[in-house]
């Protein structure tokens, strides 16, 4: 394998001895979502989706009629 394969941050220009993986802890993230799912902002978040999808959606095309 190369090296910028085995390691993504050399690309970058970043030594590989200055990147460090990050953990949360899982309870506290699942605590955090089920308050961001209660908040009327994610119901916003899914209607206005739910409207951007029917924006791109491919028009029907109306039958010929013979």
């Amino acid at each position: 394998m190369s090296a910028a394969k085995e390691n993504p941050a050399s690309g970058l220009g970043v030594p590989s001895h200055l990147i460090a993986g990050v953990r949360y802890s899982l309870p506290d993230m699942l605590a955090e979502l089920k308050v961001e799912r209660a908040a009327a902002a994610f119901a916003m978040e899914k209607l206005e989706q739910s409207e951007i999808q029917k924006l791109f959606k491919a028009p029907r095309r109306a039958k010929l009629k013979k």
